[in-house]
């Protein structure tokens, strides 16, 4: 087990090296450049932008800025941000809460809700309740979040007036304590249930057609042949098998909460870490981008790890293989 483990770990160490150099190397590739966004659209002075690229090292050879910036990094100094004129850790540190708060709770209402859902009509295959959800999964999963979030809004928001159409907090009110806290749910309510819409038909039929392979089994035949009813049948062997695919699903999602639900948290401007990519991403903020690409790298990696583990001491074959 511990050799398994350490060739996981070995392999995650090189996976997360190699999609580091690769990111930054492809982001300084992208055309334009970040000083130029800095001085201004309009009107750039020569002067000023020559003078900043030379602050932030960005006149040297792209070998060299890297080289700097693995120095720096084993310091812990992970850059400066252009665009916020903030150290690249207190940026992300921001906007990390925000985006958990979202991922992580539409995430675990995702998998409560679909898996539910996929276990209980997977027993009904080929029903008329199981037929509809099918095809209501496959509609839900052609749309575009970003078109239903912004529909969400043009409903809930503006023509009834239910929920507010962007923002953590309401700006206009100094809460505190608990009535901070449910302004805070109130605000997270149409997001969270724009992402849960999206992402638990992905649940539903990872949990329907797990139930239904492992309702075709072989082995069920001898338990109803001694007598077990479908109940017993059901709880005791078939969810559990079950349930197997929506964990692994869930853990995965999990390893890309980092990154949060870029479109969605634009459109609701709610101020997490997707919507910082993109921000990063136009206004070409190289040490942000790093910094970020490197936490996703990490994130991704560790829940992976974490997932070959878990199934390493569920089934010992695993280790073999």
């Amino acid at each position: 087990m511990k050799k398994y483990v350490l060739s996981k770990f070995l392999m995650g160490f090189v996976t997360i090296s190699f999609s580091f150099i690769l990111t930054f190397f492809l982001i300084r590739l992208a055309p334009g450049t970040p000083m130029r966004i800095v001085a201004g659209k309009e009107n750039p002075n020569p002067e000023q932008i020559e003078h900043l690229t030379a602050k932030y090292g960005l006149d040297k050879p792209v070998g060299v800025q890297f080289v700097n910036y693995i120095k720096n990094m084993t310091k812990g100094d992970f850059g400066f941000s252009y665009r916020n004129n903030l150290p690249v850790l207190e940026v992300i540190k921001k906007r990390i809460a925000p985006t958990l708060m979202l991922s992580l709770t539409s995430n675990i209402l995702s998998a409560i809700i679909g898996g539910f859902m996929g276990l209980y009509i997977g027993r009904r295959k080929n029903s008329i309740l199981d037929k509809s959800m099918n095809y209501i999964s496959y509609i839900m999963d052609a749309i575009p979040g970003f078109w239903l979030a912004m529909i969400m809004i043009m409903i809930f928001s503006s023509k009834l007036g239910w929920f507010p159409t962007s923002g953590m907090y309401n700006i206009r009110e100094s809460y505190t304590g608990f009535r901070k806290f449910l302004d805070l749910l109130y605000h997270m309510t149409l997001p969270i249930l724009t992402i849960v819409l999206i992402q638990t038909p992905i649940y539903f039929r990872i949990a329907r057609a797990s139930v239904i392979n492992t309702m075709n089994m072989g082995f069920l035949k001898t338990f109803r042949a001694a007598g077990l009813s479908e109940g017993e049948i059901f709880r005791k062997y078939v969810m559990k098998n079950s349930l197997i695919p929506i964990l692994t699903t869930f853990s995965m999602s999990l390893a890309f909460t980092i990154s949060g639900a870029a479109l969605i948290e634009i459109v609701f401007s709610w101020p997490g870490m997707g919507r910082l990519i993109i921000d990063s991403i136009n206004g070409r903020d190289y040490m942000v981008l790093n910094g970020l690409y490197l936490m996703i790298s990490i994130s991704v990696i560790v829940f992976t790890i974490f997932t070959d583990v878990l199934y390493a001491i569920v089934d010992p074959r695993i280790r073999t293989k």
